[in-house]
């Protein structure tokens, strides 16, 4: 194989890692422009990382130069595949000790929407964006991210296509929804050799009968939060909802937990609270039924909104008659908290390093340049 040509090395050790990726550009201003844009990325923010700002050039008057139309050319233009950067990352994270994934992770899968304007860009639509708690126009990217309590880091991130988009809608074969999207992303990062402990998903995701089905059908275990009063058919005086399960159960204080056992939960910067859990029942679900309900709360008293989870599992009980036959191991009450807390504080905190380095800076329009742009943020270091 001809070596490839050399350029310009990138700024200190980020040369060493960009070197890693040469073999996946063809040219040598490929990978000159591979090093432009992730030393861009990682400078000091001052202001939005459009190609004006990743150059270094004014905000208005830089757009014409030589180095923001390069980089131009090499986002919009030039010929390579933002997967096989990504899946390069993501050899290197399988490969180092210090990154590798193991089976107490959580695979995290969320979508983060990000505002544009008008209608030509692709995948922009008039949608939900959770991050801003409306509906507005914008793009939607569901992402997978692998987690421990130590670190974290981003795995496969797939534009959302709203159904507008497509000649027959909702009806066209091209057309996925996130839950479907979702759901592929985890099944990928399994088969790409990602281990973890299980699935982690907000009750955007927990509340589809669905979804939960695709993953379980896949073989996949699961943590997922549910709305407080998402309903379920039940008898005239059993439970009707994840609220009225957990109310309930028995409390009598902390001295005398009733049906509540004490668990911790850690924060990651090293803060711990007490909290207590129970299993509840509601409708078919039960500590021993296909699905568990699992309830974990600061106040079993009062079931605060803000400090209590309603999770539903697919993780046998300890002890319990489905650990023999289930392919997942057992999980105890302080386990299933322990994984669904590392899906809380991943939420925000991920947010903010994206941010950071420019996810939602992007002012290209086309399909192929939005992937590039995600791909070279998750490369530079999307995680944390």
């Amino acid at each position: 194989m001809t070596k490839p040509r050399s350029c310009p090395p990138a700024p200190g050790p980020l040369e060493g890692y960009a070197a890693r990726f040469d073999d996946l550009f063809t040219h040598v201003a490929q990978r000159r422009g591979f090093r432009d844009y992730l030393a861009g990325l990682l400078a000091p923010r001052d202001r939005n990382k459009t190609l004006t700002a990743l150059a270094g050039a004014g905000p208005v008057t830089g757009a014409g130069h030589p180095v923001v139309q390069r980089l131009q050319f090499f986002l919009s233009e030039s010929r390579w595949d933002p997967e096989q950067v990504n899946a390069r990352r993501l050899e290197l994270l399988l490969a180092d000790p210090a990154t590798a994934p193991h089976g107490g992770g959580v695979l995290v899968i969320d979508d983060s929407g990000d505002r544009k304007d008008g209608t030509k860009t692709a995948h922009v639509g008039h949608q939900w964006l959770g991050r801003y708690g409306k509906t507005d126009n914008g793009v939607v990217t569901v992402t997978t991210v692998w987690a421990d309590e130590r670190l974290y880091y981003p795995v496969h991130a797939v534009p959302y296509t709203p159904a507008r988009h497509f000649p027959k809608g909702k009806g066209d074969p091209g057309f996925r929804t996130k839950l479907a999207i979702g759901a592929d992303l985890a099944a990928k990062a399994r088969a790409a050799g990602f281990v973890f402990r299980a699935v982690a998903a907000d009750s955007a995701y927990g509340d589809q009968d669905g979804f939960r089905g695709e993953l379980a059908e896949a073989g996949l275990p699961f943590v997922m939060a549910l709305k407080p009063r998402r309903g379920t058919w039940a008898y005239g005086a059993d439970a009707h909802t994840p609220v009225d399960a957990a109310r309930a159960l028995a409390w009598h204080g902390p001295d005398d937990p009733g049906d509540w056992q004490a668990v911790t939960r850690a924060f990651r910067d090293g803060r711990t609270e007490t909290w207590y859990a129970a299993d509840a029942a509601l409708g078919w679900w039960g500590p021993d039924g296909a699905r568990r309900l699992v309830v974990a709360t600061a106040d079993p008293a009062t079931l605060p909104d803000k400090a209590t989870w309603y999770l539903v599992t697919n993780l046998p009980r300890p002890g319990g008659p489905r650990g023999a036959d289930s392919p997942h191991p057992a999980a105890g009450l302080a386990e299933v908290v322990r994984i669904y807390g590392i899906r809380h504080w991943i939420g925000q905190s991920y947010k903010q390093v994206k941010d950071e380095l420019g996810w939602a800076d992007f002012q290209v329009r086309s399909d192929i340049a939005i992937r590039r742009h995600q791909a070279l943020v998750t490369s530079g270091g999307g995680g944390g």
